[in-house]
Parts: C-alpha cells; sequence; structure tokens
C-alpha cells in the first residue's frame, strides 16, 4: 500500500510513520511536513534511509506541491498536519484557520481530481468542547471552545462536505490527549518532566483540577491503523483509552517519578475558555478490533523514561538550537526517492 502522510514529522505522524514501517515493512510512505517548530526530521532519524520511505519538505496549503504528490496516486492519504497548540491558537487564531482549515480543503480538492481510494482525517476530542459528565460518542454535535478546537472542527466539516458533495471516501479518528515520545515540550507532559528534570517549575493552569483522558501515542496509532484498514468509509470513530486524570493529578505523577516535591508546583492564571472535561466513547473503534494495549502506568514510566534517556533530543528544543539547525539544514530539502510511488 502506498501511503502519503502529511505532518509526518510530527509527534503523532512521526510515532505513525515508524510504527507502519514496522508492521507493514512492504507498504511505502512519503512524508510531507512543512517543518515548522513542531516539525521536527530527529523524530525519524532511525527510519530515514528506509527505501520505502521518503521526505518532502512542503506545505499542505502548496496547491502546486500538493497535486504533484497527490498525483502520483497513494492509495491512502493521511492527514496529521495542523496547527495544534491551544495557547498559540489564542494568540494567533489566522494561522490555525489556514493550516488547518485551508490545507485540508487543499488535500481534500487533489483526492477529488485524482479519486484517491481513501482519505483519513486525524482529528482530536477538543472539538466536542467540554462535558461535565457522561462520555462523547461519535454523533455528539461539535462545539469547539477555542480557536484550535474550532479550526479543527471547521477541518472535520469540510472533509464531510466531500464525503456527501463529490462522494470522497474519507474516515475521520478523533482522538483523547496523546502523549509519548517525541512531543514537543509545549505540551502538559512533556513540558512538565523536562523542565523538572531541569530543576525549574512547572506551570499548573487555575486550580488544575481540568479532566483530560490520556492516550499513549503507540496506541493510538494502533487504533489509526484498525480505522484504516477496517473502518466503514465515511465514518467517524473515536480513540480514548478512559484514563481520566486532572492535569494536578498528571503533574503529581510526574513529580513523584522525578523526585521532586510539590514546591515545584506554580499555579498560573488559568487560559481562557479552558474546557474542564474532555471524554470519549470509543465502543465503535473497539468493534473493529482495536484496544488500547498499554497501562496508563506503564506508559507514563516509558514516557518519562524517554525523556530522561534523551536530554539532547528535547534541550535543543527548548533552546532554539534544533530551530536554527533545520532552517539552515532542511529549508530546500525537497526529495522524492526513486521507486516510491
Amino acid at each position: 500500500m502506498n501511503l502519503l502522510i502529511t505532518g509526518g514529522a510530527g509527534f503523532i505522524g512521526s510515532n505513525f510513520i515508524r510504527y507502519i514501517l514496522n508492521k507493514y515493512p512492504y507498504y511505502r510512505i512519503i512524508n510531507l511536513d512543512k517543518l515548522t517548530y513542531a516539525g521536527n526530521l530527529e523524530n525519524l532519524r532511525d527510519i530515514e534511509a528506509n527505501p520505502n520511505y521518503a521526505f518532502i519538505k512542503g506545505d499542505i496549503c502548496d496547491e502546486k506541491i500538493v497535486d504533484q504528490l497527490v498525483s502520483r496516486k497513494p492509495d491512502v492519504i493521511l492527514n496529521f498536519a495542523a496547527e495544534s497548540h491551544v495557547d498559540r491558537s489564542i494568540l494567533e487564531p489566522q494561522a490555525f484557520i489556514k493550516t488547518d482549515i485551508l490545507g485540508t480543503q487543499t488535500l481534500l480538492e487533489a483526492a477529488k481530481k485524482y479519486s484517491i481510494d481513501k482519505y483519513v482525517q486525524i482529528s482530536t476530542d477538543e472539538v466536542y468542547g467540554s462535558i461535565k459528565q457522561g462520555s462523547f460518542t461519535e454523533q455528539s454535535p461539535l462545539k469547539p471552545n477555542s480557536p484550535y478546537s474550532a479550526s479543527k472542527a471547521g477541518a472535520d466539516l469540510m472533509v464531510r462536505a466531500y464525503s456527501k458533495t463529490y462522494d470522497l471516501p474519507v474516515l475521520i479518528t478523533r482522538s483523547s490527549n496523546n502523549f509519548g515520545p517525541y512531543q514537543y515540550p509545549e505540551k502538559l507532559i512533556p513540558l512538565f518532566v523536562t523542565n523538572l528534570l531541569e530543576d525549574k517549575k512547572v506551570p499548573v493552569y487555575g486550580d488544575g483540577r481540568q479532566v483530560r483522558d490520556w492516550l499513549y501515542v503507540i496506541d493510538n496509532c494502533e487504533g489509526i491503523d484498525c480505522v484504516l484498514h477496517y473502518g466503514k468509509v465515511g465514518e467517524i470513530y473515536n480513540i480514548g483509552a478512559d484514563n481520566e486524570r486532572t492535569n494536578l493529578e498528571i503533574t503529581k505523577i510526574i513529580l513523584k517519578e522525578t523526585n521532586r516535591d510539590e514546591s515545584h508546583i506554580e499555579h498560573v492564571k488559568d487560559r481562557e475558555g479552558h474546557d474542564r472535561r474532555y471524554s470519549v466513547d470509543s465502543t465503535k473503534t473497539k468493534s473493529l478490533g482495536w484496544q488500547p494495549r498499554y497501562q496508563f502506568e506503564e506508559a507514563m514510566e516509558k514516557t518519562i523514561q524517554w525523556y530522561r534517556d534523551n536530554p539532547n533530543w528535547w534541550q535543543s528544543l527548548k533552546s532554539g538550537e534544533y530551530l536554527e539547525y533545520y532552517k539552515k539544514q532542511y529549508q530546500k530539502r525537497m526529495y522524492v526517492k526513486d521507486g516510491i510511488f
């Protein structure tokens, strides 16, 4: 199978590419990534020489490059590309609208033009908004509360529109909060782990009692894989782990694992429009044969240990060194290996 994966140098995308190449060594992958601050080719250093993998630097909003790649007729397009940090979306919503909505529409248009077999949109549980009790199902209304979640909801609706109007074969996955290796250290778990390893304080929003369902990234990759191969075209699939914890609980776990005490907690002003609780019902995805394999405690230990073992990876990101490096090394890096579809 030939896959065009967008945003594959990011956190979830890079983990997915590695997972796919390990599980399906005969699959061929082209990875299109703009290499913004969160796109890091170091995430894929171990597989970049794989003959079935190729990287291209480019923007999903660039109609020319998207057309060139999709004209190669990949079997599937999987769109991981997105601006994804809520805090940044509050400061600069226009960038989120451009990438998340316009970029998605650019991919959909190319998929329609070349009659691609399947298009998979990687979305988020945040499109549903906040819920006090119970869990969101795939039929729940979309009530996004941040520019980020609104841009992702807009992308999902565009995917639905192309399915209904043009009969484009699409699938959407909506996962809960991912964590694991290679996550850019602006998100809660990698930020707190790396801060504490540096003996710095960790900024907890408000009272820290916001609830999230924490999903190990490899479990999400397996869920997306299951939806890709067994999901019904035109459908949406929630992927969650039923690991609900408050941000304060997560903070205390990380404090314990890094041998720090609560004096390292710094409560800061709450985020504007901060959702109180996310929860998704994954029954539909489980009916395809998927189950999360990792226990939360095991996954947290593995994640924290990974950041302990890879200080050069995150220190270069937090210092800005990698950003300057990739600007010099990869600004014009655009190629496709011979034999890649």
